[in-house]
């Protein structure tokens, strides 16, 4: 089984991106073999989404740098460098270090939106952050359909969800 999980806390501005992404996802459907979640801004509870997964693609708002919108790849050692941001938790980077703690030796794919500004109590994604969803799913799609590292078209990528998840 392979898992995409989505973090992000919509009550906090374009930290809601990856609740949109994985509510575009749910629409499209996943092929089989994949599992989809919306987590939140969970901490070491999520550690479980990680076990017994042959691939794992995380998708999370990263800290404003002056770029908003702007869709980034980072390493796993990237982003467990990273210090939590404000108002998200401990922070992905967080996570990923403790996954070798509980004898998981994952590389997960990571697909990160640098975001316009973090609001806290403020709904709704700003207009680059909410372009940069329309730009993650064809890249989200082929990394679904044909392993994280393709290079297949992106009109091959959804297959259509036939049970639930």
């Amino acid at each position: 089984m392979n898992h995409l999980i989505c973090f992000g806390n919509e009550l906090h501005g374009d930290d809601g991106f990856g609740p949109a992404v994985y509510r575009r996802l749910m629409a499209l459907g996943v092929p089989p073999g994949w599992r989809l979640f919306a987590t939140g801004s969970r901490g070491l509870d999520a550690l479980g989404l990680f076990e017994h997964c042959l691939q794992t693609i995380i998708v999370d708002a990263a800290a404003p740098a002056g770029h908003p919108g702007r869709l980034t790849l980072p390493s796993a050692a990237e982003v467990s460098q990273e210090l939590a941001i404000d108002g998200h938790g401990a922070g992905i980077g967080y996570l990923l270090r403790a996954l070798p703690a509980i004898g998981l030796r994952q590389n997960p794919r990571i697909l990160a939106v640098e975001m316009s500004a973090l609001t806290t109590f403020q709904i709704g994604l700003s207009a680059p952050v909410e372009a940069a969803v329309d730009a993650a799913i064809p890249l989200l799609c082929q990394w679904i359909a044909h392993g994280t590292e393709s290079d297949m078209p992106t009109a091959h990528c959804i297959t259509r969800l036939e049970s639930t998840i």
